[in-house]
């Protein structure tokens, strides 16, 4: 049983007003509490989601923090984007005044069974896929989190018989206190967000926040071929593990091309390598996880073979674009991180033009080294990071400091043959030009087809 919470009368405080915070601030108002909603925006570039909020009775304070608002509330919700250690949050928790994420608040208010994706890179196919899955066993199945849909706005559709599947980040683990998925998966763990989180300790501290309230009968899906994820394994739910290397003795792996699920030393067959759809071997870890929990939540083996062979790839992960005079586009802008970057080059055997850079979070670009060596002809790169990967690459691969991605995307275009392949894997955050990375996969394919209508118009881009 869910400890729930009643919001009649809180004065509840929202600290940011991106999508996440106008979901937040609609819902509280709507439950009863006294909603305030702060945002260092001004007013000017918040006109629309000030109305709106306004008008269902929400206070607002744009274009800076009151520090007095942060310590007079009665709980505050901060949006994923806004740092936990802003000083203004410090100064509330000190007063013993609760700093939650939405999922904290959600978590509380869903009805039925949560299962939770986290890990470095993967969750947003792995999310989509448990979903896709879970309905294609006919058992109701709601998805959100951070692949874009808030779960306050799921809240209303759950029941008791549904499945809510939710893809949590760091930014919205290190501020639950009781969040308690039945089932947890972690993916893997690799430096990323290093601009936010102080050390990688403190990074996977934050993930296996996921697994610390679960208990005996929840379960925790791990990746057994992460030292990472391995070493860090919670004590109290029942483990589950998956591998593409070796067997598991509970859990997901792969003997003779098929999935086998292994559980208190019964096997049987989940689906067929064969019927994945994915390009890439972290993919097929993403589908182990992905069978292995959606297992768990009650679909049926065959079901879940129908959910594979009928998936498709979710946009900005690997997701063909275009082939023009013989050239494959491929749009991997949810590569926001080294690792993530360093999967997608070796989803390809090479003749690879890379698109790489955007805003440095922190870690360094030389394990795309090898990779990069071994299978680019060339690496293009964009936004402010472009500096350091050119200095970590150094005389790996021949490289471009194209700027802009439109710049990069031309390029590649004038000096790729047929056969090869331009792939958009920036390794990078999109802050620096872009609103997020579905901003910047979505101007890719803009820039992929404006070069597809000028060759059908016989004006395709001069190779020289």
């Amino acid at each position: 049983m869910r400890p729930g919470f009643d919001l009649t009368g809180k004065r509840l405080l929202v600290v940011g007003l991106a999508r996440t915070g106008i979901v937040t601030s609609l819902f509280a108002a709507a439950y009863g509490a006294l909603v305030t909603a702060t945002d260092e925006k001004p007013e000017s570039e918040l006109r629309e989601t000030a109305e709106r909020l306004r008008n269902a009775g929400v206070t607002l304070e744009l274009g800076a923090h009151n520090s007095e608002t942060f310590t007079q509330a009665d709980l505050i919700v901060v949006s994923p984007g806004v740092p936990a250690k802003l000083p203004q949050l410090e100064r509330a928790r000190s007063r013993g005044i609760p700093v939650w994420s939405e999922i904290e608040l959600a978590w509380r208010f869903l009805r039925g069974k949560l299962v939770a994706v986290t890990g470095s890179n993967g969750k947003t196919t792995t999310t989509a896929l448990i979903a896709h899955i879970l309905k294609t066993a006919s058992i109701p199945a709601l998805i959100g989190g951070n692949i874009g849909t808030p779960l306050l706005s799921l809240v209303e559709s759950s029941t008791d018989s549904s499945v809510t599947v939710a893809e949590v980040s760091s930014f919205q683990l290190e501020t639950t206190e009781s969040f308690r998925p039945e089932i947890g998966v972690l993916l893997n763990l690799t430096p990323d967000h290093l601009d936010r989180h102080t050390s990688f300790e403190e990074y996977a501290a934050v993930k296996m926040r996921m697994f610390d309230n679960q208990i005996e009968r929840d379960a925790a899906v791990l990746n057994a071929d992460d030292p990472e994820v391995a070493r860090r394994m919670p004590t109290r739910p029942q483990v589950y593990w998956f591998s593409r290397q070796k067997r598991v003795a509970q859990g997901a792996f792969l003997r003779d091309g098929q999935i086998v699920f292994r559980d208190r030393g019964s096997e049987f067959a989940l689906a067929h390598c064969d019927q994945i759809p994915l390009r890439g071997g972290h993919n097929v870890e993403n589908v182990l996880a992905a069978c292995a929990a959606a297992h768990l939540a009650g679909a049926e083996a065959a079901a879940i073979a129908a959910g594979v062979k009928s998936f498709h790839a979710v946009e900005h992960r690997l997701e063909f674009v275009a082939e023009i005079a013989g050239v494959s586009y491929y749009n991997d802008s949810k590569a926001t991180n080294v690792d993530a970057a360093l999967k997608a080059i070796e989803a390809f055997p090479g003749a690879l033009f890379v698109i790489l850079g955007g805003k440095d979070k922190g870690s360094p670009y030389t394990p795309l080294r090898e990779p990069l060596r071994a299978r680019a002809k060339a690496a293009l790169l964009i936004g402010a990071a472009a500096e350091k990967i050119a200095a970590d690459l150094r005389d790996v691969v021949p490289y471009i400091h194209a700027e802009t991605l439109e710049r990069a995307v031309q390029l590649a275009a004038e000096g790729a043959q047929p056969g090869d392949i331009v792939l958009l894997a920036p390794a990078c955050s999109s802050f620096d030009q872009f609103e997020n990375y579905e901003h910047r996969g979505r101007v890719f394919k803009e820039l992929v087809a404006r070069l597809e209508n000028q060759s059908m118009a016989g004006a395709g881009p001069r190779k020289g």
